[in-house]
Formats: C-alpha cells, structure tokens, sequence
C-alpha cells in the first residue's frame, strides 16, 4: 500500500486507537487518520507521542479523543482544558489493560523497522506498550520506515500481521541533548557520587541525567536495567563502563522498553544484540529489577515536602507528565541488595522564585512517590538520605538542601508544625 489516506481506510467511526509514540510517532499514518472528516467519536490511546499532533486541531479536534497514559508537552494544554483525558497508571501496568480486556483496542497504529529474511518487522525504538497492543487489537495499521532501526529482544512483529501498511523513509523524530548548567552539573555530581562499581542504572533523559552520565565514564562494571536511555548511555558503552557482566536479570544485555535521542543513537541500537527491549510489564516489573544489584533508579521530580512526599506528575491540579515508572524502579531499588532510589531535582524553579522544596505540595499535587518510599533526596545543595528518618529529622534534612533563600521559611514551618 502506498498511501496512507488508503492505508487508514478500515478505520471506523466510534474505534478505539493506541497509538505508538516517542521517536517511534507514525506521523504520516496520524494526519492521514486528522483527515478523515468522516470519523466521528475515536478514541486514541497513547503515551507521550512526539512531533505534530493534528488530531488535537481543528475540527479534528472535536472528532477525536486522547486518552494520555503519560503526557508529552503537546498534551498539556488539551487535558488542563478539558479536551483530552488522562489516565493515571504505572508504567508496568498499561499493557495489562490492553491484554485483560479493560481496554479493548481496534486498532493499532505503529512504525517498524522493515521486514528480514524471515519476514519480521520489529517495533524499533518503542516496544513498551505497543507490545501488548499489537497483540491484543483487531487490526493493525503500519508506517514501514527503512530508517527505523531493527530491534532485539520482544520487539518482533511477522509482516502478516499488519491489516494496512505504508512504505516510507525519512529520519525518525529526534531529541537533541540538553544543555548543562551550573544547577544540573552540581546535581549531576553529587548524583554521581552515589552510585557504585557494578550498579544497575535506571534513569531517563533530560538535563539531570544527561549530566550524571556525563560524570560515571570512571566506573567499572555498570549494569543497565530502564525504561529509556538517549544518547549520553551509548558514551558510557563505548568507554566501558557499561558491560552488564555483573546483573542478575539478562546479564550481559543493556535492557529497555524504549530510547529516544539523535541519530548517533538510533544507530548504535540497530541491530545491537547487546540491547534488548522489552514491553513495559516486564522491564518496570519491580520483582524483576530488584534481582539485579546495586540498582541506582535516578528519577526527577516538581516538589518535595518536608515529609518527603514526591510530586513528580503534576502542578496543583494541571498534570504535566503522569506516574510513569517512577515508583516501579524507586520501589525496586529499596529492595534490591545494596539499591540506591534517588530523586534529583533542583532546588528552585521559575527562576529562583519557587522553591521546589515546601511545607506542603500545592493543592491538587500528586504524590508519586510516597514519603513511605522515599529515600534519596538530592538537590544542587547537598544528598540526604531520608530513610528511616523521623518527620522531625526529614523536615531538618530536606531543609538544609533547599535554596539559602527559602531555609528560614522552611525551619519556620517546621516550628509551626512543631517538628522544630
């Protein structure tokens, strides 16, 4: 099939759509689908998606419906404003809709890498829950880009099994690294500081952990067990700190559910029988990654308070990203032998004029992460490991971490709530 308006055809007005996402975003398959004025009450189902999303505008925007499992920055505005819905989850759930039935999927909307010899295509850089949702829907729609790269591990999908497919061969979406500044580099210090020879790494991308990786090339025998990695990991592979010699679960194998960055990493994954991705219900399956030693999960938040509750998915009310996998790899680190769970995040926002750091989480915040599962709490101000801390002795550590200007207030509150 050579078009994609013909392609979209065999969708149907009232149809439920999961849609692949990332670098991974069949983008020509999406405009085709906002262009069918035909269709009439579509659901889309998704993670974060990348590039244009003409289904949000327009008059497209009143015949489809997102239904975000975690938010990317084009859905922000639609779920603040009542326009697309969100679905509060852990990562390592999501498949478990789509195989138990509570979502029912018609269709499947995914990029793949060409077929081989064989005649498997593979699901490239995002298998996550597109996994579980090329299994479970009626039909499957396929964006075929030669560029897209071959992927090991549960990625394979046969030829056969795509109801509609396009041909197509253009660069895959991608995120550039982000820039360091003097907040992220002393982060990224400290934050590497923690983490041990032959630890298991789980962190994503962005500037703190772009500046982390930048500072572990000195280790020796790094293992990694994640949900994504971007281009700062293939660095460490390349020195040799990376070897996974020393994990428990598919030892000798980088393991992850999906990657996002440059070409230099879309290359490095093609076809690297070193790196294995898997869906989501097993790579974030706490019981699975505690196997592995020393696991050191590195995960951001928005706000902390001063009984260590993280709000990593929200301001106030207004979701900015969603759940994640956040608590799957901070619960496994704990469990782990010798894990470290860290949150990482900088001790201000909005230019020095919000402390991330408070008394309370703003009205409407959402605890990620529990204050029952917190440990490691790092800011550009120092480590503190809160674990088996009191109120009293949390409310005085995460202090001691947070802006200059915003520690009086904060030992005040303690007063107030007399943990002073």
């Amino acid at each position: 099939m050579s078009h994609a308006t013909d392609a979209i055809a065999l969708v149907q007005s009232g149809m439920r759509i999961f849609v692949q996402g990332a670098s991974a975003t069949p983008s020509p398959l999406l405009a085709a689908l906002a262009a069918r004025a035909d269709l009439h009450d579509v659901t889309l189902y998704h993670l974060h998606t990348a590039g244009a999303a003409p289904w949000l505008e327009g008059d497209a925007a009143t015949r489809f419906r997102s239904v975000a499992l975690f938010l990317g920055p084009a859905l922000r505005d639609p779920v603040a404003d009542g326009r697309a819905d969100f679905i509060p989850v852990f990562l390592s759930d999501v498949p478990a809709l789509f195989y138990s039935g509570r979502v029912a999927l018609d269709v499947a909307i995914v990029q793949v890498s060409p077929p081989d010899r064989h005649g498997y295509c593979t699901l490239g850089t995002s298998v996550d829950a597109t996994r579980a949702a090329v299994d479970t829907a009626r039909f499957v729609i396929a964006e075929v880009n030669t560029r897209m790269p071959r992927t090991h591990g549960n990625s394979a999908i046969p030829f056969d099994r795509f109801d509609a497919h396009i041909h197509t061969d253009r660069p895959l979406l991608a995120h550039d690294p982000e820039p360091e500044n003097e907040v992220t580099s002393r982060i990224g210090e400290l934050v590497a500081g923690l983490v041990e020879d032959r630890a298991t790494l789980q962190l994503g991308i962005g500037a703190i952990p772009d500046a982390v990786l930048a500072r572990l090339g000195d280790k020796r025998d790094l293992g990694v067990h994640t949900e994504m990695f971007s281009d700062r990991m293939v660095d460490l592979v390349e020195t040799g700190a990376v070897t996974n010699r020393f994990k428990a679960v598919h030892n000798g194998r980088l393991v992850t559910t999906f990657v996002t960055g440059t070409e230099r990493l879309f290359r490095f994954v093609d076809d690297n029988p070193l790196v294995e991705f898997h869906g989501c219900d097993r790579t974030n399956d706490t019981a699975i990654i505690r196997r592995n030693p020393r696991v050191t999960a590195i995960n951001s938040a928005i706000e902390v308070d001063l009984t260590g509750q993280v709000c990593a998915d929200s301001i106030g009310h207004r979701i900015y990203s969603g759940i994640g996998g956040q608590m799957d790899f901070i619960r496994a680190a704990a469990l782990s032998r010798g894990g470290k769970p860290i949150i990482a995040l900088p001790s201000t926002a909005a230019g020095g004029r919000v402390s991330r750091i408070v008394a309370q989480l703003n009205p409407g915040a959402g605890v990620v992460t529990t204050r029952g599962h917190v440990h490691w709490v790092v800011t550009e101000y120092g480590a503190v490991n809160l674990h088996g801390m009191s109120l009293r002795e949390r409310g005085e550590a995460l202090a001691s971490i947070a802006h200059p200007d915003y520690r009086r207030e904060l030992r005040a509150d303690l007063t107030r709530l007399h943990r002073a």
